[in-house]
């Protein structure tokens, strides 16, 4: 096992650390990988691979087996193309603004979501005499980017349309596939079969993270996950057989002891009620902490864990610094130097997410650049 520090600089100046367990992502990957075969399993690495380094993250997966990728824009499809030379790399967002050329050039096969999106790619094609291939994304519900119903049966009856071109997936995307129990969930299935029959003979692709442990109704011939790989749970009643691989913790600055009735934070919107310690760490909004996690009148809000022990917010979470109550820690357990625990053993990306009103896809993607980034490199898993 090894391990690097990228990034930020050196752990020994840092405020913060962002430890990334590379051989985690890879064994999760290969776990989701076994629970859908026969389909394939893909793997989302946009937004830099969750704000994790797609240039750590791409190429672990790739060593795990993974052969195919999603990305979002053609800044990220340039990326990964670099990173995964031989993959299959799809762009979500489509054709946006000139990279139809510069995706026909990298190999990349954009997700075409409009008609505006099909007729370009189709003049691209035959500009250049080339049957590329890309994908169609249709609507079932979601009503976001998709082609609508009436759009996917205009294209089924009129393939001049595609000219040109090699549609080599349809796709779509669920709304509620972290409750298994939402109905929407089976509408949506039974409208994607019926509307991507109407191009027979081509891959389909419905499930990302939560939607691949729906059953193998809504596998089809490729799941997307991008969250569980990373270790991430949204769905509480499916858990999909990962682990976390993403700790985060920062450094505590100082302990001070706060007398009843004096206040803590901007705009002193927490009292003490009682005589108390507070520890004050380096994480603020600026790293990642949402704002959204203080706790100001003695509602719950965020947490930290420090030696094992949970330690409340108190007061607002500011751009560089949150404080947390220790009292009730037992003595010394919070010294200046030591590190918290933002995100780790006893305190889940879901568990950040809940306390600051959002879902950990958010907290993931929001860590901020200023703490070190430390990978662990282990193959054996």
């Amino acid at each position: 096992m090894t391990v690097d520090a990228r990034m930020s600089g050196n752990l020994a100046s840092a405020t913060g650390s962002i430890t990334i367990d590379l051989g985690r992502v890879g064994a999760n990957w290969k776990a989701l990988a076994a629970k859908v075969r026969p389909a394939q399993c893909g793997a989302v690495v946009k937004a830099n691979a969750y704000g994790l380094g797609a240039d750590r993250i791409i190429p672990a997966l790739a060593r795990a087996g993974c052969s195919t990728f999603f990305i979002a824009t053609p800044e990220e499809a340039e990326t990964a193309r670099k990173l995964a030379p031989n993959a299959e790399i799809y762009a979500l967002d489509g054709l946006v603004g000139n990279s139809a050329a510069a995706f026909a050039r990298q190999g990349v096969k954009p997700v075409l979501s409009t008609l505006d999106d099909v007729v370009a790619w189709s003049a691209l094609c035959q500009s250049r005499s080339e049957k590329l291939p890309a994908a169609l994304h249709i609507d079932t519900g979601l009503n976001r980017l998709g082609l609508p119903v009436r759009d996917v049966r205009r294209l089924a009856a009129d393939p001049g349309l595609m000219a040109g071109m090699s549609l080599d997936l349809v796709m779509s995307h669920l709304a509620s596939a972290d409750n298994p129990r939402d109905p929407k969930n089976r509408d949506q299935l039974v409208a994607f079969e019926t509307l991507s029959a109407l191009f027979p003979n081509t891959r389909r692709s419905l499930a990302a993270s939560d939607g691949l442990m729906l059953g193998a109704a809504y596998h089809f011939n490729l799941v997307r996950p991008g969250y569980a790989i990373y270790g991430g749970q949204a769905s509480q009643i499916a858990p999909a057989p990962v682990k976390p691989a993403v700790t985060v913790a920062a450094r505590i600055l100082a302990v001070a002891d706060v007398a009843p009735g004096e206040t803590v934070g901007y705009s002193a919107t927490w009292r003490a009620k009682r005589p108390s310690r507070i520890a004050t760490i380096a994480a603020g909004y600026a790293d990642g902490v949402p704002r959204t996690g203080s706790a100001p009148d003695g509602r719950p809000g965020g947490h930290v864990v420090i030696a094992g022990h949970v330690a409340p917010f108190v007061g607002r979470v500011s751009m560089d610094l949150v404080t947390v109550d220790i009292t009730d820690l037992p003595n010394g357990a919070a010294r200046p130097g030591e590190f918290a625990t933002l995100i780790g053993e006893g305190l889940t990306v879901e568990d950040a997410g809940f306390a600051a009103g959002t879902i950990g896809y958010e907290i993931l993607t929001r860590l901020g650049p200023r703490f070190t980034r430390l990978y662990i490199e282990d193959e054996t898993r």
